[in-house]
């Protein structure tokens, strides 16, 4: 679903990253509400969650991959205002740094993985999980249905902006300026790879996370709740150091993503589209490739193409990619913070 740059013409990406301006100044306005310092942590290690669970790509029929996204899990925990929050961190992150998704197609990508996703998979799990106790069937049936639902309709949605391209938008002969399939093409094969591959991945994993921080970290789960006037703003990691050992050995299992050599479907580069259609669209050949990113594809060249140089890349992309996205979380919070000490 990171859709790179080239498949979306200006007319589409541009209003669409307008909107999300003010959906993401009413994320940072409700977090506002909720966030301390004494809470950063969790924000931080979900985004980073959120960012390494997409580096676990799984091979799809007709030799595409897809993976999972986890927002779905942090508005769980979270809320789904902080999981727009994460979420859109993460995907900034991976689109600068490692070139996973477009620049110009930021906005779309975080509507779809940072919106859609997190909200109708939040509200659909409180729809079946009701009022039942944390861990009960119900409620991890609730999450995984939610979690599921969540990331394929975020996937429909992706079909539809791709699939209405060449609707909108041709050259003079007729062909596709930008994304070259139709509604009846990019919609089916969004929803075959997510329904039958990626959408149990997510599901699968977003409930082993929450099953798992119920077990060793139920402290967090509560932190969407408004800030207890006497609450202490200390900040420590002691408690979260079952998450840290988790993502401390998803770090290490990374490479695992490497055994899906496909690449995602609607995700492809200009040589691929090339073999495929037998010519580059021209408003994709004008707008594709044009940002370059420092650690492409989580590769570090300088490491080789050997298979040991391949995999310790992932990792060390994965260990830059948490710190990343960390250290930016902590310190949006931090300034929102310091405008909460001065509106008091």
């Amino acid at each position: 679903m990171h859709i790179p740059d080239g498949y979306l013409s200006l007319q589409t990406t541009i209003p669409v990253l307008a909107g999300m301006v003010p959906v993401w100044a009413v994320a940072f306005r409700k977090v506002k509400k909720t966030l301390s310092s004494k809470r950063i942590p969790a924000l931080a290690l979900c985004a980073a969650f959120s960012f390494l669970i997409m580096m676990f790509n799984v091979p799809v029929a007709g030799g595409s991959s897809g993976h999972a996204v986890g927002a779905v899990f942090i508005a769980i925990l979270l809320g789904p205002w902080a999981a727009t929050i994460s979420v859109s961190m993460a995907l900034l992150i991976q689109a600068l740094v490692f070139g996973d998704g477009g620049i110009i197609s930021f906005g779309i990508n975080c509507l779809n993985m940072a919106v859609v996703m997190p909200f109708t998979g939040y509200y659909l799990y409180k729809l079946i999980a009701g009022k039942s106790k944390l861990g009960s069937s119900r409620n991890l049936v609730g999450t995984f249905i939610g979690s599921y639902v969540g990331l394929n309709i975020a996937a429909i949605f992706a079909g539809f902006e791709l699939g209405i391209q060449p609707l909108l938008f041709k050259a003079a002969n007729g062909t596709p300026l930008y994304s070259p399939y139709p509604l009846s093409v990019s919609i089916p094969s969004m929803a075959l790879a997510h329904t039958v591959f990626a959408g149990p991945l997510e599901g699968i994993v977003t409930t082993a996370a929450i099953a798992y921080i119920i077990k060793f970290a139920p402290q967090l789960f509560g932190q969407n709740q408004p800030i207890l006037a006497d609450e202490p703003a200390v900040l420590s990691f002691k408690k979260y150091k079952a998450i840290l050992i988790s993502l401390a050995v998803l770090v290490v299992l990374t490479p695992i993503g490497l055994l899906a050599t496909g690449t995602a479907w609607g995700e492809w580069g200009t040589d691929e589209i090339k073999d495929k259609l037998g010519y580059i669209p021209k408003g994709f050949a004008a707008m594709a490739d044009k940002w370059h990113a420092l650690i492409p594809d989580y590769s570090l060249p300088a490491l080789g193409v050997s298979r040991v140089g391949t995999t310790l890349g992932y990792i060390l992309s994965a260990v830059v990619g948490i710190v990343l996205i960390s250290g930016l979380i902590i310190l949006t919070s931090k300034l929102i913070l310091r405008a909460q000490k001065g509106n008091k």
